[in-house]
């Protein structure tokens, strides 16, 4: 039987936190490439088809532009080019996934939305340590499903990431 390692959340997300208070942890789904990934549905305000968005001069080539979402302009992130997973495409399954961190609004472009998870403690295992060759700060962990195996990224961290420059860094 294979040993199992209880996962120490790292202090100061909010996916983090709620995996320690109650020991669930719900997600929404996505795909980007083959790789299926989680983040926690508290941070998701609404699910959105994918338009054209406003260019922004000089801006990272991930940061594909901008929209006017109801009077609030939303920065749009392609997470296939954050993440460097090929040449994004987009169809009539590529979804914008608007989400709501530290109160500012930002776009998030992934492949699909698959659907909403629960998942206990025991399915979540660490991240592994890889080295300099992936940086795994911004990584709840691995989520376990079945046969499925979910990469858990902590989205407060990622968008306030120095390289992302979006969000402020949110308070330990």
């Amino acid at each position: 039987m294979a040993e199992i390692t209880t996962l120490q959340p790292r202090s100061g997300g909010a996916a983090s936190q709620a995996l320690a208070n109650s020991g669930r942890l719900e997600v929404v789904t996505f795909t980007l490439g083959d790789e299926e990934y989680g983040i926690d549905i508290q941070k998701v305000q609404e699910l959105r088809g994918y338009d054209a968005v406003t260019r922004i001069a000089n801006a990272p080539d991930f940061i594909k532009g901008v929209v006017n979402l109801r009077g609030i302009i939303v920065p749009i992130i392609d997470m296939r080019i954050r993440f460097g997973i090929g040449t994004p495409s987009y169809d009539q399954f590529t979804v914008v996934i608007v989400l709501n961190i530290g109160g500012r609004v930002v776009g998030m472009v992934v492949d699909s939305v698959s659907d909403v998870i629960t998942l206990s403690q025991e399915q979540i295992k660490p991240a592994p340590e890889m080295g300099s060759a992936l940086d795994t700060d911004y990584l709840i962990g691995l989520g376990t499903l079945d046969e499925r195996m979910l990469i858990l990224v902590d989205i407060d961290r990622l968008m306030s990431s120095e390289e992302m420059g979006l969000i402020e860094k949110l308070a330990a």
